[in-house]
């Protein structure tokens, strides 16, 4: 062992160039036999480009980035949650649609049903909110008329002088004995340092039990995790009768960064509020979240409750979606509601970084004479994000899609489509990879043409407010400019 210690010393330059080499060679093969498995190929092709380029770099790099896998104990919970909620739908009957709904609907309530195990309830009351302020005081009222139990689940939380009223009213309502549960992901909330420290105290101060959500901890199920899994929810919901959910987060508008307000930055929402029996599946799925962090299963019997006000007349079914789930349950129902489209398509994404899939799917919705309206953000808080969705549009506007920017200094923060006159989908996913595969996300799929209706003069007020643009003058965009686009496409694709 000394000799050979001594003549590794002795050769240093040759036996490191020698074991440099090894390994460069080893990590190469390995990675065309480990990368491709179950990948989609454009993402295998990133990765793999990325470590022949760099094998000590990349490779480590995918070990940590390239699979959207929970850690085991996490999918161990979601195998018993996916158990005890097919088992719980067994018994429950969807309700049925209204006699106009057109009849590829109802496969859309199956898809969903099969992949979330969510039925469809009817008798339901929706009511839409645009207004970011007063989307918040009309949150921070039903909290203040809770009786029994308030649940919070926001991607984002943090107490500021915009959200300071809506942290008072958990606080009164934790006082009068109201039992108060908040999740907020721990990467989505922690990284408003001042903010977030501020709600913490203020929650531990009101007594109220509170965790945050895919807490970023490396190896502490044992082995090497991806700390880029996100839950990306946002959900109220108070005595199991009222409940909010939508895009809006609990934090002021420009998201307390100084980069923003330099900029004047401020993210325009859309929520809906939900009465009926459709509150009480929002509270299971809640719960679902909270068992995750908490190891606490919430009786059935305390979630789903008759609800006092089944006078409304929409249908609704919630699908989950994420990491859990063996599918990706949000790209499968929006592929699946462009394909039925039979005259409009009208989606309102602020990221819109499709898979080949969907990006397909909008093309021969166009090509076969549907409209399609596509509103997007032109101001970015995301640089990457914000040049690859940029290279989807060319396609899409050769196909005869419309593209519509909505006005700067606003981010387009909304999430929702519409179909026909037939069914809106709204919630917290966007339509990019990464709430595809990565993040947890709730999606809402509302029938009925009143609350269309509704959805529409939202749409209108948002196009009236946004520039659509010309395809010749798009395609003169510089060289250097589509360069960028592409080049961000690609990084985009290493997921």
């Amino acid at each position: 062992m000394d000799s050979m210690w001594a003549w590794i010393v002795a050769h240093w330059p040759v036996a490191s160039t020698t074991l440099y080499t090894l390994v460069d060679v080893v990590l190469r093969l390995v990675a065309i036999v480990v990368v491709p498995r179950n990948r989609r190929p454009a993402s295998a092709i990133a990765w793999l480009l990325a470590i022949m380029a760099l094998p000590i770099v990349g490779f480590p790099l995918y070990l940590m980035l390239g699979k959207a896998q929970l850690p085991r104990r996490r999918r161990e919970k979601q195998r018993v949650v996916n158990r005890l909620m097919r088992g719980r739908a067994q018994d429950i009957p969807d309700s049925e649609l209204d006699d106009d709904s057109p009849s590829w609907l109802q496969s859309a309530v199956q898809l969903n049903r099969e992949l979330g195990a969510y039925p469809l309830t009817g008798n339901n009351s929706a009511d839409l909110e645009t207004d970011y302020e007063r989307t918040l005081a009309r949150m921070a009222a039903d909290i203040r008329s809770a009786r029994d139990s308030v649940h919070a689940l926001f991607y984002t939380m943090g107490l500021d002088e915009v959200t300071e009223d809506f942290f008072a009213a958990l606080g009164e309502a934790a006082e009068r004995g109201v039992t108060v549960r908040v999740l907020y992901d721990h990467f989505g909330s922690a990284t408003h340092r001042r903010v977030y420290r501020a709600m913490k105290h203020h929650l531990d101060a009101c007594g109220i039990e509170h965790y945050p959500m895919m807490p970023i901890k490396p190896f502490h199920d044992g082995a090497l995790q991806r700390p880029d899994l996100r839950n990306h929810r946002k959900v109220l919901v108070v005595d199991g009768e009222v409940a909010w959910m939508g895009s809006q987060n609990i934090i002021a508008r420009h998201y307390d960064k100084r980069a923003n307000i330099r900029r004047g930055l401020r993210w325009q929402e859309t929520m809906v509020r939900l009465r009926g029996p459709i509150v009480s599946e929002l509270n299971l799925l809640f719960a679902t979240d909270w068992f995750f962090e908490s190891d606490e299963f919430l009786a059935e019997s305390e979630l789903v409750r008759h609800s006092p006000d089944t006078s409304g007349s929409f249908e609704c079914q919630i699908l989950p979606s994420g990491p859990g789930f063996v599918l990706e349950n949000n790209l499968l129902l929006f592929n699946q509601l462009f394909y039925s489209a039979r005259e409009r398509i009208v989606a309102v994404s602020p990221y819109f970084v499709p898979d080949e899939t969907m990006h397909a799917a909008l093309i021969t919705a166009a090509k076969r004479g549907v409209q399609v309206q596509l509103l997007v953000s032109k101001a970015a808080d995301q640089f990457i994000v914000s040049h690859a969705q940029r290279s989807y549009y060319s396609p899409l506007l050769e196909a005869g899609v419309e593209i519509w920017e909505f006005e700067e200094p606003y981010i387009l923060h909304a999430k929702h489509i519409t179909i026909d006159d037939s069914v809106t989908v709204i919630g917290s996913s966007n339509m990019d990879i990464r709430s595809f595969l990565l993040d947890m996300e709730s999606s809402l799929m509302i029938g009925g043409c009143d609350f269309i209706e509704r959805m529409r003069e939202i749409e209108d007020g948002y196009r009236a407010r946004s520039t659509r643009l010309d395809p010749s003058e798009w395609a003169q965009r510089s060289f250097p400019r589509r360069t960028l686009d592409n080049l961000c496409r690609l990084a985009s694709a290493i997921v």
